[in-house]
């Protein structure tokens, strides 16, 4: 999932500090997940923006609502009557879902809420990590199923740098070496044998340097 955190109120404000009648979105999938944009934290952030306004002695309108997921115009469009009466949509969503719904909304200013952190998943209550760079080319058959380009600091793709000491990273003793995490993989699995499968340059090609992917599906689209 793609892991967010929200900005800090003080940001926030400062973002819609001119507008008067503020429509709050939230997203039902991953920031619910991570408790940074669902129902919940947008009902938070509604109080919160309400408070400090009235301190500032600057009222208010805020709408809330929160939908299935931001990311497909099919759901985006359940906004639409409650967008025609607002100056400014707020979004709780990753940074796609902020892109599509101004791309919907082309006539309101729309801002985020969050910041969009990585894709990762839920390791234990209340902390997420990070686990695919989304390079776009998949080798966790390689290594055991742990991602090289996520879990090594330097996204190396043939084995640790000089800098691993004790099974850690030299960027901080707090990080496992993603390396070290793949030597006990195939260890245990008795396949250290594709530690010796030389891995070449990374085609960056096909990941972000390659310009805005897509993915077709022809045999489903209309």
């Amino acid at each position: 999932m793609i892991v967010a955190e929200r900005k800090h109120l003080k940001e926030i404000q400062g973002l819609v500090s001119d507008q008067d009648r503020i429509l709050i979105v939230g997203c039902q999938e991953c920031v619910t997940v991570c408790m940074a944009g669902g129902e919940r934290e947008v009902g938070i952030l509604a109080s919160s923006l309400r408070l400090a306004r009235s301190r500032e002695g600057k009222p208010v309108e805020i709408l809330e609502q929160t939908i299935h997921r931001q990311c497909d115009f099919e759901f985006v469009d359940e906004l639409k009557d409650k967008v025609e009466g607002v100056d400014c949509i707020i979004s709780m969503a990753c940074g796609v879902g902020v892109q599509f719904v101004a791309e919907r909304y082309v006539d309101r200013w729309v801002v985020p809420a969050l910041n969009t952190k990585f894709a990762g998943g839920t390791k234990e209550i209340g902390l997420w990590e990070e686990r695919c760079g989304l390079c776009g080319e998949c080798i966790l058959y390689l290594t055991g199923g742990v991602c090289p380009i996520a879990r090594c600091s330097k996204s190396l793709l043939n084995g640790p740098c000089g800098g691993s000491q004790k099974g850690k990273c030299e960027v901080s003793e707090d990080i496992d070496c993603g390396w070290q995490l793949i030597y006990d993989r195939l260890q245990e699995k008795g396949r250290l044998d594709l530690l010796f499968e030389f891995q070449p340059p990374k085609d960056w090609s096909v990941a972000r340097d390659g310009g805005p992917r897509k993915v077709v599906r022809e045999d489903v689209m209309l």
